[in-house]
């Protein structure tokens, strides 16, 4: 990574207390190719406070973090999510920052943005200062897979190919993963499986539990390799991506859905029926339209097809390179 952490530079990442949103901002700082400095955000009680109230200001922001905001200034910003959008419109009104803001910032102040990236599945306003992209930038590359090959394939090394890799989400706010649910994914992942002499390599997150992993593992015929977020240990997830023959994700997160896009192998997504979020719904059948993926239910085998591997933050940084960096 490019980063710098305590120097100025032209570039700064706005890094928050989501994960999910700074590895978007991360993922599209790096393909830029460029130094860059990330400035921790962290927050106070106040930031609970709509955007309205809080305008374009430090309102919500913790002391060390107000601090680290200072000359020498950027040249452009990249943040992402509602809460950062106050601290980069208060920076372009100290330097004239060009500001990048990943997803919506919503009111006020939209007109404050030279770029804001919204996802399609989101449905995004349109505008001159909107680009809309397909999916969600990320870091996963063919050069971070090439290291995480390296690094995880003496762990499948016994195993009979071809490896078909599991990679379960699970419960999210508003819905939930039960057991029945995690056990009738386990028994449709053998099936694709079922007949191909190969391997099925299961990983889990903190969204899935216990008993859910016990029901999954169950369905999982040997010879199979089995990571339990439960049990702790190195998460193999991107040695998964980089080393599977194929790739079953479930369809609850976007960022899961979109780093499978970015293997080589082919990507099945699991989404029953009325579980997936709306948004994620349309994602899915965005990438299945693309040819990036296929649904899980009624996929006759593994067979790969081609396809371009996804990955937006490539095409943000090209926008960011060509309109805010000449």
């Amino acid at each position: 990574m490019n980063a710098r952490s305590n120097e100025a530079g032209e570039i700064w990442v706005l890094a928050d207390d989501r994960a999910g949103n700074v590895a978007q901002c991360l993922g599209v700082a790096e393909a830029l190719a460029q130094p860059f400095t990330v400035k921790t955000i962290a927050y106070d009680r106040l930031a609970r406070l709509p955007n309205a109230l809080r305008g374009a200001g430090l309102t919500g922001i913790a002391p060390e973090s107000r601090a680290a905001l200072c000359a020498p200034w950027p040249r452009v910003v990249i943040a992402a999510g509602r809460r950062t959008a106050p601290v980069a419109r208060w920076i372009k009104r100290q330097c004239g920052a060009r500001l990048v803001q990943i997803m919506d910032p919503g009111f006020p102040g939209r007109g404050d943005f030279d770029l804001i990236v919204s996802p399609a599945h989101d449905c995004p306003k349109p505008g001159g200062n909107v680009l809309e992209v397909l999916g969600a930038p990320h870091r996963v590359t063919p050069e971070r897979l090439a290291a995480e090959a390296e690094k995880w394939r003496p762990a499948f090394a016994s195993l009979p190919r071809p490896w078909v890799a599991v990679i379960v989400g699970g419960a999210t706010k508003n819905r939930p993963f039960p057991v029945e649910m995690a056990r009738t994914l386990g028994e449709s992942a053998a099936r694709l499986a079922a007949g191909q002499g190969g391997s099925l390599l299961l990983t889990t997150s903190r969204r899935t539990g216990a008993e859910q992993e016990a029901a999954l593992a169950a369905g999982l015929p040997e010879p199979r390799w089995l990571h339990l977020f439960s049990q702790g240990g190195d998460n193999p997830y991107f040695g998964f991506l980089a080393l599977a023959d194929a790739v079953i994700v479930t369809g609850d997160s976007v960022s899961m859905c979109c780093e499978a896009c970015a293997s080589a192998a082919p990507v099945f997504i699991w989404a029953p029926e009325g579980w997936a979020a709306p948004k994620h719904a349309r994602l899915h059948a965005q990438l299945y339209r693309a040819g990036l993926a296929r649904p899980l239910d009624g996929a006759a085998g593994l067979a790969g097809w081609e396809r371009p591997r996804l990955n937006a933050a490539q095409e943000v940084a090209r926008v960011i390179a060509e309109r805010l960096l000449p």
